[in-house]
């Protein structure tokens, strides 16, 4: 069994409104120190092993549903655990 931990952002091309508001929140909260933001998505899935090689596994999941590739980059770690 696998834990793949999934990390997707917008890609440093596109405007990030929702962190756009969060910097200008922290700035009104006397955070000015706080010079950019950007909003993104965190998944970890629990992966069975099988014949098939998990980070193609993994990159076709991301490609086809957890990513939209135009506006976002990706980017995941996977770990072997113990399932008891």
């Amino acid at each position: 069994m696998y834990k793949v931990k999934v990390y997707v952002s917008l890609r440093e091309s596109i405007l990030d409104p929702q962190g756009n508001a969060v910097k200008n929140a922290l700035h009104s909260m006397s955070y000015r120190e706080v010079q950019d933001v950007r909003i993104g998505k965190y998944m970890e899935l629990m992966i069975e092993k099988t014949d098939r090689p998990l980070e193609e596994t993994v990159k076709e999941m991301c490609e086809k549903l957890l990513a939209n590739t135009v506006i976002e980059d990706y980017r995941f770690e996977a770990e072997e655990v113990v399932v008891q």
